[in-house]
């Protein structure tokens, strides 16, 4: 059974998480399925961006199947190791460090693995009746996706910690004075806020946008030093690109008008 969509709009997909008599949570096949999607966008030349969202308006995603993960961890430990935190570490670290810019477009609960997603992707968007929850703790283990990690260095460390030791839920507007959505939108205007945000970033060449999305996420997690040898290193591969010379080009063109600074 097919557990996610794939459509197609001026070189931006969107995956759909379809599983909404489920609060599309992230079983072990929609996972792989993800991670399929992923692979196959990241080399169609075509795409410039992923959109990620949930079927419905319920949820975005209620985080790890309950069905799987009992399984999982009913066969002990090395099984659940490697069927959850090795599948939802190789997701959301997947999220975090593709190419091309991928926006979350949160319609209702982020739950766990939910709101992993969103805090492992670059850019999201909520609808205004969106929830955000760290709830593992209430199942006696901690964040399983990355989310005792990313949380923290997203957020700060106390006010993470709150979320992930309570397990309370924070609504929309507060998820965006965290800094963990970049806008709040009505749910019905949604899907055009995350084309939009994903339009102005895909007018840029791609080069460009791949560099900015490395440097940052490799750059954000280490020492000031290493990050600007970081930033130096993808600066260089951007140099002798046509994204480079075209910019110049037409910077260079727009100065040398008669009618500039008049």
């Amino acid at each position: 059974m097919t557990t996610i969509r794939c459509s197609h709009q001026d070189a931006v997909t969107t995956i759909t998480i379809d599983r909404p008599a489920k609060h599309n949570a992230l079983d072990y096949a929609t996972i792989d399925a993800l991670m399929a999607a992923l692979d196959r966008v990241e080399t169609d030349e075509g795409v410039r961006a992923v959109i990620l969202t949930g079927a419905g308006r319920r949820a975005f995603s209620a985080g790890a199947d309950i069905g799987d993960l009992a399984e999982s961890i009913a066969g002990g430990v090395d099984r659940a190791l490697r069927d959850v935190v090795r599948r939802g570490q190789g997701l959301t670290r997947r999220i975090e460090t593709f190419p091309k810019p991928v926006v979350v477009a949160v319609n209702g609960l982020a739950y766990g693995g939910g709101c992993e997603i969103t805090e492992a992707a670059p850019l999201a968007v909520a609808a205004d009746h969106a929830t955000f929850a760290k709830p593992e703790i209430t199942l006696g283990f901690p964040p399983p996706f990355g989310g005792s990690q990313r949380l923290p260095r997203l957020i700060g460390r106390k006010r993470a910690l709150e979320m992930i030791l309570t397990g309370d839920p924070i609504d929309a507007g507060r998820a965006m004075d965290l800094g963990l959505v970049n806008r709040v939108v009505p749910a019905d205007d949604l899907l055009d806020a995350a084309h939009d945000l994903a339009a102005r970033v895909v007018r840029h060449p791609a080069s460009a946008v791949t560099a900015c999305l490395a440097a940052v996420t490799r750059g954000v997690n280490v020492p000031i030093d290493e990050g600007l040898a970081v930033e130096a290193s993808w600066f260089a591969v951007t140099v002798p690109t046509e994204g480079v010379a075209s910019g110049l080009r037409r910077f260079l063109a727009r100065d040398r008008r008669p009618d500039r600074g008049r």
